[in-house]
């Protein structure tokens, strides 16, 4: 479904893109897609996003646990944000000059506190630290998308940093509570 959302997009524009024609596109029928998507936004989005946040919390927990957990986290955010596996630049261009898709993009890191709340608890035996830890991941990595997307006057949208450099500078507060948090360096 979300493929032929993003095919649909690009063919046809997002505005001229029903759920219908999605559902359609996809083999479904719309009852169904609405079982997995809230918006034609959320389903053009997450074929660029799909399965990240997966990706990241299989990423931190594959990282030995002599690595610092902030660094394991940095690694794997960066990682799967720099890599733009099926994002074209026609694509993130569709994304960002479009504010219902950029909106749709900027809300896909809450995806990410789950699976990174698992991967964070299983290293340090606490649930709700790996909780609050894995939310705040979750916001430094909108506010970086924020910024990375964020349109100039010009009411377009003009990258002046790299997306992992704003990750890493948007993460970086994080680092003493992840230390504090992880047995691997709180000694």
């Amino acid at each position: 479904m979300r493929e032929a959302a993003l095919r649909l997009a690009i063919e046809h524009g997002p505005a001229n893109v029903r759920v219908d024609d999605i559902a359609e596109a996809a083999g479904v029928s719309p009852r169904t897609y609405n079982n997995y998507f809230s918006s034609r936004e959320e389903a053009i989005v997450a074929a660029v996003t799909a399965d990240r946040e997966d990706r990241i919390a299989a990423a931190v927990a594959a990282h030995p646990p002599s690595t610092p957990l902030a660094t394991a986290i940095v690694d794997a955010i960066t990682e799967q944000y720099a890599d733009p596996g099926e994002q074209s630049r026609e694509t993130l261009l569709l994304i960002t000059a479009n504010p219902g898709l950029r909106a749709a993009f900027l809300d896909a890191p809450a995806a990410l506190e789950n699976p990174l709340q698992e991967a964070i608890a299983s290293r340090i035996g606490n649930e709700r630290t790996a909780r609050v830890l894995a939310a705040s991941i979750a916001a430094a990595v909108r506010v970086a998308l924020e910024l990375w997307t964020q349109p100039r006057d010009s009411g377009l949208v003009v990258v002046t940093s790299p997306l992992p450099d704003l990750l890493r500078q948007m993460l970086a507060p994080l680092a003493p509570a992840l230390d504090a948090a992880d047995p691997a360096t709180a000694e």
